[in-house]
């Protein structure tokens, strides 16, 4: 969630800094840099490696501890999520199709997922385009902190469009669903479910919602708090 606060423009030359700041462990533990090393690793001079260190510290993207040698720098959960991006653009170029993993707990929703997804606009795109006419409801699960920070790999699965519409008395958004297996912590399984992710939507990066033909929380005996694993995949 945002602090309110703006933060300074990070590009790709900032990026590369961060990426040799990770390369040396800077994700994991303080490491020692001293300006003149990092020059060297970027190809540029003392002066420019140290803006690029100066503007990653204005992005909260980096902590720097100076010393009479050097500096200790570590980088930041923001820093980590910025190079967790740069490495997604990089697996959506070079993967055809990815796979993905995500663990969470079953929670119970606000309701609203019945409605919508109950909506004719909505139903005729899911019965064309997913070959189904979901359950009126959606299976919510807060996802575990690893599954938060790999949910951002959505992206370079290859997914089904499902488009805005406009009704009587306003105007409703846009979808994408994701193929997804539903696996219990006991081991059972239902295939043919999918992730939706609604491009409007009051759910933080925190929770997934799941669609299927059926009511899942009945098809797999689930209640509150059961683990469960959504095991995503290219249509």
């Amino acid at each position: 969630m945002s602090d309110g606060i703006a933060r300074p423009a990070v590009g790709p030359d900032e990026l590369g800094a961060l990426k040799a700041l990770g390369l040396e462990g800077a994700r994991t533990r303080e490491v020692k840099v001293s300006c003149a090393d990092l020059a060297a690793r970027l190809d540029a001079s003392t002066q420019t490696a140290s803006r690029r260190l100066q503007a990653l510290d204005d992005a909260d993207y980096v902590e720097r501890e100076h010393v009479s040698d050097g500096q200790w720098v570590s980088i930041t959960d923001a820093g980590e999520r910025a190079l967790k991006s740069e490495y997604e653009d990089y697996r959506r170029i070079f993967e055809e199709r990815a796979a993905l993993d995500l663990r969470g707990t079953v929670t119970s929703g606000m309701g609203e997922g019945r409605h919508y997804i109950s909506l004719s606009g909505y139903m005729e795109q899911f019965s064309e385009r997913l070959g189904y006419e979901p359950f009126p409801g959606t299976l919510n699960v807060d996802l575990t902190e690893r599954a938060q920070r790999e949910r951002s790999a959505l992206d370079a699965i290859d997914a089904v469009r499902i488009d805005g519409w406009e009704g009587d008395d306003r105007t409703y958004g846009p979808a994408t669903c994701y193929p997804t297996t539903v696996e219990t912590a006991a081991g059972d399984t239902y295939e043919g479910a999918h992730v939706i992710v609604p491009v409007r939507t009051h759910h933080d990066e925190d929770q997934i919602e799941i669609i299927a033909p059926d009511k899942l929380r009945t098809a797999l005996s689930l209640a509150d708090d059961d683990e469960v694993t959504a095991h995503v995949s290219g249509r």
